[in-house]
């Protein structure tokens, strides 16, 4: 189920917060609870996406991207992502989330999200997400001009790029196996 009780509770801890820079750094504090747990009394793998939206559409409020994105009737989508998990967060565990956007190219804006805990990174993702229309994505460069920014995006990192290229080159749709072919419905 959706965290949304502690979604609209981050809306409305952060509604007064100061705004940020679209290459500003959001940070949030949350509890690991029992109904985010997998099998193994941790942080759920699929779970900690889900908890990475309670950073990033604050984050997105504070850019000020939410309220052009309501103004332009304008709606926002994950478009991919890629996750390092490298430490356990266990029930009950108290992390901090840090969330930033990294930057734009012609199509998708990147953004960063780690949880943290004792000092340690416990997760780390990449993740391209894409402003939608009713014609389709709105290209970031559209954006940004909506947003009022006079600034133009850096190059992406270098990891981000490697990332992007890699990306490119994956196969779409899946090739299906032809084992499996003749199990699937018509």
């Amino acid at each position: 189920m959706y965290p949304l009780i502690r979604f609209i509770k981050e809306m409305i801890k952060f509604r007064n917060a100061p705004p940020l820079s679209p290459s500003g750094t959001h940070v949030s504090t949350h509890i690991c609870w029992p109904w985010d747990l997998d099998p193994w009394i941790e942080l759920n793998n699929g779970r900690t996406l889900t908890l990475f939206d309670l950073g990033r559409i604050p984050m997105a409020q504070r850019t000020g991207l939410l309220a052009v994105m309501r103004k332009m009737k304008w709606g926002i989508t994950v478009a991919g992502n890629s996750t390092r998990y490298r430490r356990r967060v266990r029930m009950f565990d108290r992390f901090t989330m840090i969330s930033r956007i990294i930057g734009w190219d012609h199509r998708f804006i990147y953004m960063e999200q780690s949880m943290w805990r004792r000092g340690e990174c416990c997760n780390h993702m990449l993740l391209r997400s894409a402003v939608t229309s009713s014609s389709g994505i709105v290209p970031p460069s559209e954006v940004a001009k909506a947003m009022n920014l006079a600034q133009t995006p850096g190059p992406l990192p270098d990891w981000v790029q490697a990332w992007i290229d890699a990306d490119a080159t994956r196969t779409w749709p899946p090739e299906i196996p032809d084992d499996v072919k003749a199990d699937l419905p018509a």
